[in-house]
């Protein structure tokens, strides 16, 4: 069988590189940005007076297939893999003072999140917004938090799967990818669709797991990953239950984003194989001035960009009744640069007045315990589940939610010194 993945040296600095990896910084910077450009060009929306209707562009016949590059999930799962085998690597506090860092640079942003859009609901009710828009707008802005609740999952685990990453090498993703295959037969074959979302961990761990290998350069013939990972998935899609698209379809009775499938886990592969192979043309890339700005502010961005997309469908949509044109027709190409214009004109206001939440204030930490970050992980953990399960519609859930993330932000504060 042709080794893709080498045997794994101790993640120590001297595995590592010694500056940031542009490669790395590269794909997360352009995955975000992938994602914000989808969620801002796919919707197709009318609203009749008293419903906003939603559809998907990439639902159109045949379009399915740009899906396989343009659902680039796993490629971020797979560069936080490696950035969080860097960074634990370097780290001198052990592993719960890192956690305790990464709990509060995932939390942190969510903060001015909560604090506009608890009561913004209940003000633009007062001032005559429709219901029903404004509900789709809040608990959509909530949902987006599956992707946090779920790394957050990935960043907890990641002490303990490098150790299993430097014991056991390719065993590890290799029973990941095992327990995708047991997940998906007891979801099919039993019709019980709740058992799929074991794949939540499985698949998305898998992938992050791919990324240890890059970080201490044992990646290897990515031309074989590549296609063997998308020739897999063809398959699945040509021969099993899978559907050909890797997002979520209105009326698709399968989705292979959620829960994830051993289809997406494929596509996973065949991105990473992918990526792997262009990373000689990628890193040569006059970017450096780009990633260093967006770097900083990519979270403010995937926080804020449904936020913005609602404030234009508001205006366009449900104010002025201009519905979006069927996907692919001449009006719609020819109104494209004008809605991406509007989108990135309220955009950038959020990002200059959000952005700087993306670093949490600088206190001088006390020791952190691996009993405490557990904690605060599950108050952290659980109050991203609960806005992704409710968004922020009226109601008692965002509340209880905030209060989860504000504990677990008060259990990595400053210990006071005995």
């Amino acid at each position: 069988m042709t080794v893709l993945l080498d045997r794994p040296v101790s993640v120590t600095a001297k595995a590592l590189p010694k500056a940031r990896d542009p490669f790395i910084d590269l794909l997360r910077v352009a995955g975000m940005a992938l994602i914000v450009f989808q969620h801002w060009t796919i919707p197709v929306l009318a609203y009749d007076g008293v419903r906003l209707t939603t559809g998907n562009a990439l639902s159109s016949p045949g379009v399915w297939v740009v899906t396989w590059l343009s659902q680039v999930m796993p490629l971020v799962f797979f560069a936080g893999g490696a950035a969080n085998a860097i960074s634990f690597g370097r780290s001198a506090g052990g592993a719960p003072r890192w956690l305790a860092a990464r709990l509060r640079r995932l939390a942190w942003p969510l903060l001015p999140l909560a604090a506009v859009w608890i009561p913004l609901p209940h003000v633009l009710l007062t001032f005559g917004v429709p219901e029903q828009p404004l509900e789709v707008g809040a608990r959509l802005t909530g949902q987006l938090l599956w992707f946090l609740a779920v790394y957050l999952i990935a960043v907890l685990a990641t002490p303990y799967a490098l150790r299993l990453h430097e014991r056991h090498g390719l065993l590890v993703p290799a029973a990941l990818a095992a327990g995708a295959v047991v997940t998906d037969v007891a979801r099919f074959s039993t019709g019980f669709e709740p058992i799929g979302y074991l794949n939540v961990v499985f698949v998305w761990l898998a992938v992050h797991q791919l990324g240890f290998f890059y970080a201490t350069g044992r990646l290897r013939r990515p031309v074989a990953l590549a296609t063997g990972g998308f020739g897999a998935a063809a398959l699945l899609v040509a021969f099993g239950p899978y559907p050909g698209s890797m997002i979520g379809l209105p009326g698709a009775e399968v989705s292979n984003m959620a829960p994830p499938t051993l289809a997406m886990l494929a596509v996973g592969a065949g991105q990473v194989g992918l990526a792997a192979l262009l990373r000689p043309w990628l890193v040569r890339l006059p970017t450096g001035r780009l990633l260093d700005w967006a770097g900083p502010r990519i979270m403010t961005v995937y926080l804020w960009h449904m936020p913005a997309l609602f404030v234009v469908t508001g205006l366009v949509v449900v104010l002025l009744r201009i519905g979006t044109p069927v996907p692919g027709s001449a009006f719609w190409w020819a109104g494209w640069p004008l809605w991406f214009g509007l989108l990135c004109l309220v955009m950038w206001p959020l990002v200059k007045l959000f952005a700087r939440f993306e670093t949490p204030p600088a206190l001088p930490y006390g020791a952190a315990g691996w009993t405490g970050m557990l904690a605060a992980s599950a108050l952290v953990g659980g109050g991203m589940l609960t806005l992704t399960v409710g968004g922020f519609a009226p109601g008692g859930g965002p509340f209880l939610a905030v209060l989860a993330l504000l504990g677990g932000l008060l259990m990595t504060a400053p210990r006071a010194q005995a």
